[in-house]
């Protein structure tokens, strides 16, 4: 079953009388359980489409239907709840407190869920221990390595079990080392816990790890092709 489905999407930017067109007929769909990378160089669009497929933006025309339900039909207050309990996000940039603990920052997204107080450390714990960070539990991510930001970041987007998770350029702050074990840790979410992963990234060794690449070029679609020899990280996160 798809999650999501797009129909000649695109998508056109007004400022002051002047138009740009940043997406043009863009259509695919992505199924549940897929792992796919899309790819595209600067100025191609895939960070508009990020910011469509993840609801930070609404499309100008064409039809976006996410989980089965066209997302025209739905509230700006409706779209902020399914985008809450239903996606994950991962930044380049990890967008964690800095001086907050680990802990307290992947409990952040239960504070707006529908999660009872007392059960929200617990839950918090498991995504924590996911990522193989429970020795930095309590650790405030301003005294975290980059990876371990970027870890803790991961733990954070599952901690409300999401159907998706996007993850924009996640090894882009980081050196090649941290960087495969961010890859690791996605590709056993996808592969072990069935999570849905949509990969941002212009590296070619990171979107190597996903099943699908979609390549963006000029606003449209390049190319949709399956990976045949995925690439795989060592299974050393954890030690």
């Amino acid at each position: 079953m798809a999650i999501i489905e797009l129909k000649k999407i695109s998508k056109v930017y007004s400022n002051d009388g002047v138009e740009t067109p940043v997406l043009h007929d863009v259509s695919f769909e992505i199924e549940k359980g897929e792992c796919v990378a899309i790819m595209g160089p600067s100025g191609s669009g895939k960070s508009t489409l990020l910011h469509i497929l993840g609801f930070l933006d609404r499309h100008t025309s064409g039809t976006y239907k996410f989980d089965g339900k066209t997302i025209d039909d739905l509230s700006d207050d409706e779209i902020a709840q399914v985008r809450n309990k239903k996606m994950g996000f991962i930044f380049q940039a990890f967008n964690l407190l800095s001086r907050t603990s680990v802990l307290e920052n992947v409990k952040l997204p239960l504070l707006y869920a529908d999660v009872k107080e007392e059960d929200r450390e617990s839950i918090a714990t498991r995504a924590i221990e996911s990522v193989g960070l429970m020795h930095r539990l309590n650790y405030e991510s301003s005294q975290l390595s980059g990876g371990e930001k970027q870890r803790t970041a991961i733990a954070r987007a599952l901690v409300c079990s999401p159907d998706i998770i996007f993850a924009d350029e996640p090894t882009g702050n980081l050196d090649s080392k941290s960087g495969q074990t961010v890859m690791e840790i996605l590709q056993k979410l996808n592969d072990e816990w069935g999570h849905t992963i949509l990969l941002i990234t212009h590296e070619t060794q990171t979107a190597e790890h996903a099943k699908r690449i979609i390549r963006v070029r000029d606003g449209g679609i390049e190319s949709d092709i399956k990976v045949k020899n995925r690439r795989y990280a060592k299974d050393s996160f954890a030690k």
